[in-house]
């Protein structure tokens, strides 16, 4: 599989001047992780090198600009497939969610539905935190 970076197309003469230039040096900031980033296992994140999607194209994952709705549900689909039988789709789907990805597909879920589960475990949260406030008043009136 290609990188995103390797995957582009150039011109002939755009590609020409680029050999021509000197390798820019290196970033020392990480390489981003998630589906088909092709990036080498960091120690913090080891669980990406076994994901099903860095055999796949980017193209799957991430949504072009002015895709047609049939088109971006059909792709979705798709990425989702490869989402199913990834051997570390939860550590994929609770990265997205922590970082939060806003784009793409990550974990089996679209960044609509992973809006969605955030939101849940917003409210979910709340309401854990209320019920334990109110718990803790009925302790208080019990014992004084």
């Amino acid at each position: 599989m290609l990188h995103p970076i390797e995957s582009r197309t150039t011109s002939p003469v755009l590609a020409a001047q680029v050999l021509e230039r000197p390798p820019a040096p290196r970033p020392q900031a990480q390489p981003p992780v998630g589906p088909a980033s092709g990036s080498p296992a960091g120690e913090d994140n080891p669980w990406h090198t076994g994901a099903a999607c860095r055999r796949d194209e980017v193209g799957l994952f991430f949504a072009p600009s002015k895709e047609p709705t049939a088109a971006r549900l059909s792709r979705e689909e798709q990425a989702k497939r490869v989402c199913a039988r990834c051997p570390v789709l939860l550590e994929c789907r609770e990265h997205a969610l922590a970082q939060p990805e806003p784009y793409g597909v990550w974990g089996g879920l679209t960044a609509a539905e992973r809006r969605v589960v955030l939101a849940r475990r917003r409210r979910r949260d709340a309401e854990l935190r209320e019920a334990a406030r109110v718990a803790a008043a009925g302790r208080r009136r019990i014992a004084g």
